[in-house]
């Protein structure tokens, strides 16, 4: 009899698993197969049963020494284990123990070292990293050619736990399936105070700082921000009332682009900024209502928002707006003409929603940039 069946004869009296002993089977077999590139397809004669080894992890217990497990290119249940003894039980019930050299609660301490770095700072350019049972420690993996001073810096703070870690040059990028790290005028941006709003245009004071431009009544407080769960940066300048814009400072590893969300038109590439025209066709992306157009109707209004909130030299266009739009880019063509203010609405809605032309407001593009000391970041 196989080492593998004799493990699923010696386990049968196991009917239940807990969520995490799966979740952390599933997760170490999985992160070994695909990042270690050993784990190549099985001989086609070798049936393995998946939860074979997540029974088994399950019955052993997280204290017990096993660090994970994983199939060998025969088929043979591996089980990475810190200590004798626990060598030894692996043995009698039919898997392979391979000793390593760190427990379990060592390296997931390492793990989560790195997590709350990432979360509070950033990883930079680094791709991932996770327990391995093959090598026995934290695999951290980063693209060849990165070496910019936040990769730099996060992978100085994995190395100091010695040979813990194992550091792997890799080639390709990662992407996310909802979204990728690219940053475009129009997407949304959240605020570590559970309120949305949308980016307007990417941007570079004249010291070389990364931002990007938004509402001043976004960044007012002064609050960070933070896109799909990564951090995007802190509030770099806020001005609300008086004027409506602020600026962003971006952390390294986000790719600042020169575009404009479409929502579906394709991106729009920035290739200048103009100034509002009366009668100018406009369009504006915001995370609400995505791309719509209008024309510019008025300049230099001055708007109350209430309490007091009142907002000076804006222009007055027709494109439809609503709550969490506030930020996002205005362009007229492929030029930038500002970044959205407000709007009338009712019941949250813009008003050609119930039959009449929009009254919506815009922050000008050229006072937002000689004030923030910045130009835009255009397409290539």
């Amino acid at each position: 009899m196989s080492g593998r069946f004799r493990i699923g004869a010696a386990l049968a009296g196991v009917v239940a698993l807990t969520a995490t002993g799966l979740a952390a089977a599933n997760w170490a077999t999985a992160d070994s197969r695909s990042k270690t590139g050993h784990q190549t397809a099985k001989p086609a004669n070798i049936t393995i049963d998946p939860l074979v080894a997540e029974t088994l992890e399950a019955e052993l217990g997280s204290d017990s020494g096993v660090v994970g497990s994983y199939y060998d290119e025969a088929g043979e249940l591996i089980v990475a284990v810190s200590n004798l003894s626990t060598a030894e039980l692996v043995r009698q019930i039919g898997a392979i123990p391979r000793l390593v050299k760190y427990t379990a609660r060592q390296l997931n301490a390492v793990q989560g070292e790195l997590n709350h770095l990432a979360s509070t700072s950033s990883a930079g350019k680094v791709r991932s990293w996770y327990v391995d049972p093959i090598s026995g420690t934290v695999v951290v993996s980063v693209p060849k050619n990165a070496h910019d001073s936040i990769t730099e810096r996060f992978l100085s703070r994995a190395e100091a736990n010695g040979d813990q870690v194992t550091v792997r040059r890799v080639s390709g990028t990662v992407r996310t399936t909802a979204d990728d790290f690219s940053l475009r005028g129009g997407v949304q941006v959240d605020k570590n105070t559970g309120y949305v709003c949308s980016l307007g245009f990417n941007a570079q004071t004249r010291q070389g700082a990364r931002i990007f431009l938004t509402a001043g009544h976004c960044t007012s407080g002064k609050p960070s921000f933070s896109r799909n769960g990564y951090v995007l940066g802190d509030t770099y300048t806020s001005t609300f009332p008086g004027s409506d814009f602020g600026s962003v400072g971006v952390i390294e590893g986000w790719d600042q682009q020169g575009y404009v969300e479409g929502w579906g038109n394709g991106n729009v590439a920035v290739k200048g900024i103009a100034d509002a025209t009366i009668g100018s066709t406009l369009c504006k992306s915001g995370k609400s209502t995505g791309w719509t157009c209008g024309r510019i109707v008025a300049r230099n209004v001055t708007v109350n928002y209430g309490n007091n909130r009142v907002v000076r030299g804006l222009f007055q266009h027709t494109a439809c707006v609503e709550a969490g739009d506030s930020g996002g880019a205005n362009m007229t063509g492929n030029y930038a003409q500002g970044i959205t203010s407000g709007a009338a609405l009712i019941d949250g809605q813009c008003l050609e929603k119930y039959g009449q032309t929009n009254e919506s407001y815009s922050q000008p593009i050229a006072v937002v940039l000689q004030s923030t000391r910045s130009r835009l970041i255009l397409a290539n």
